[in-house]
């Protein structure tokens, strides 16, 4: 057995969902932003595996849910940075307020 509470994972998924909102919604590097949807991502996968094993009914799904969002997340920063390093050769910044050449 764990000699791990489960409180004690809720709570660092909770740290770290905040840390990662705070970035996202605050930074205005690119890069930064990125990471921080990052950290959420992987606080959601705390929560995950830790309500799939101690939850009501233990199962494997919440691990097999963990599992397909991490490839999603590896899919999604691939996109990102492609994204990213192509509007950087254009427009030589990073900043996400100067980043407005879709809106036209």
């Amino acid at each position: 057995m764990s000699s791990v509470p489960v409180s004690a994972y809720l709570a660092l998924a909770l740290i770290l969902f905040c840390i990662g909102l705070y970035g996202a919604l605050t930074k205005k590097n690119t890069v930064i932003v990125l990471i921080s949807i990052e950290l959420m991502l992987n606080a959601v996968n705390i929560n995950l595996v830790t309500f799939s094993k101690y939850g009501v009914n233990p199962s494997i799904t919440g691990q097999v849910f963990a599992l397909f969002s991490i490839a999603v997340a590896a899919a999604e920063v691939a996109v990102g940075l492609a994204i990213l390093i192509s509007l950087y050769r254009n427009r030589r910044t990073v900043n996400i307020d100067e980043m407005d050449q879709l809106k036209n």
